[in-house]
């Protein structure tokens, strides 16, 4: 039997003592890759997810008679949203797709009416995934250690990178066979090659959903898509393999992913405050509560790619307070990741902003 589905409560979440101490730590680690990127290429880029490989524009479709526990926040009533897509890798220099790293997929939602979260500008819902179902660290210190391994590998030797992506793939080949995974080696270079397109993407990390708490996920749905589901992009001698093989794709399929939500019904099975454990389906299966659809198009439009990738902010503190984000890293990836953004704006002399429209 299905339990119901946990009520939201500001209780849920766990503020820990040093949380403003590790927040600082961040941003400075975050500021010793910007700073290295910025050299290397005579511009500020994204201290994570640096790489896009591909902007475009879609429609958000909110779908009519959700049950009540799903009809919460932005998805209470049947609507249709213009959106705007951005797909990438999680690394925050620029490298060669021959590196194999986890994808992600953002997508922000115009024209959103709401309380709004504090500090969010605009009028945008922004919903960010990536393909791994849980986070690759438990906490914001386990984190801050990652991102201090990530900023003193930026900017060092794509070759030996290249040698060590190749090595991981294997590890993770093989962790595979036995029905495991590692979040660690994938984000160190060992996740497949796969074709953006035929992914699922995760929310990974908790979610206010109205009245209660969710997870969210995007699904292919159409048979084009399914059918590039684990399609290795072949990179060698393509250092923007993902981003020429997208644009291919994407100028003769329209694309469309479910957008599934996974109700909160055991906290002790589903934590708020420990992301890397998979909440279980059959604990709470995902329900469909909206479909994202990109039609055909240019995914690789130099104008759209000025105004989305290089003007446009995505995070996912913005938005309703219906949707706040929750649990530790959530919390430490609010004032980093608008730290990085900053930084950017600062550097590029080109101020980051909330577009009103679909043509930003």
């Amino acid at each position: 039997m299905i339990k119901a589905p946990i009520r939201f409560s500001p209780e849920l979440e766990q503020q820990q003592p040093d949380e403003a101490d590790i927040v600082r730590q961040l941003c400075d680690a975050f500021d010793v890759i910007l700073e290295k990127t910025t050299e290397d290429y005579g511009r500020a880029v994204r201290s994570v997810h640096a790489k896009a490989h591909g902007v475009m524009k879609g429609e958000f479709i909110v779908a009519a008679d959700l049950p009540s526990e799903l009809a919460q926040g932005l998805f209470a009533s049947p609507a249709r949203y213009a959106a705007l897509i951005r797909t990438s890798t999680n690394a925050g220099d620029i490298l060669p797709d021959t590196i194999s790293l986890p994808r992600g997929l953002a997508i922000k939602v115009l024209g959103v009416t709401g309380e709004r979260l504090p500090g969010a500008e605009g009028s945008a819902q922004d919903f960010v995934t990536n393909n791994g179902e849980v986070f690759v660290a438990k906490d914001a210190g386990a984190f801050l250690r990652n991102v201090k391994m990530l900023a003193r590998t930026t900017d060092r030797l794509e070759g030996t990178k290249e040698v060590l992506s190749s090595a991981l793939r294997g590890v993770h080949n093989a962790l595979e066979t036995f029905g495991t995974s590692s979040p660690t080696v994938d984000t160190l270079g060992g996740a497949p090659n796969v074709d953006p397109l035929g992914e699922t993407y995760h929310s990974v990390t908790p979610y206010r959903w109205g009245d209660h708490v969710a997870k969210y996920r995007l699904v292919p749905i159409t048979a084009e898509q399914i059918a590039l589901k684990g399609r290795i992009v072949d990179a060698a001698d393509r250092p923007d393999a993902i981003r020429t093989d997208l644009r291919a794709e994407m100028a003769r399929l329209d694309a469309e992913w479910a957008f599934e939500v996974q109700l909160c019904r055991d906290l002790e099975k589903q934590p708020i405050e420990d992301p890397t454990v998979a909440w279980d389906e059959e604990v709470s299966p995902f329900q469909r509560v909206a479909v994202l659809r990109v039609p055909a198009q240019d995914s690789w439009d130099p104008a759209q790619v000025h105004a989305i990738d290089e003007q446009t902010r995505f995070s996912i503190w913005t938005g309703l307070a219906a949707h706040q984000p929750l649990g530790n890293i959530n919390r430490a990836r609010n004032a980093t990741y608008r730290h990085s953004a900053d930084y950017r704006a600062r550097v590029n002399r080109c101020p980051y902003h909330e577009p009103a429209g679909i043509d930003p």
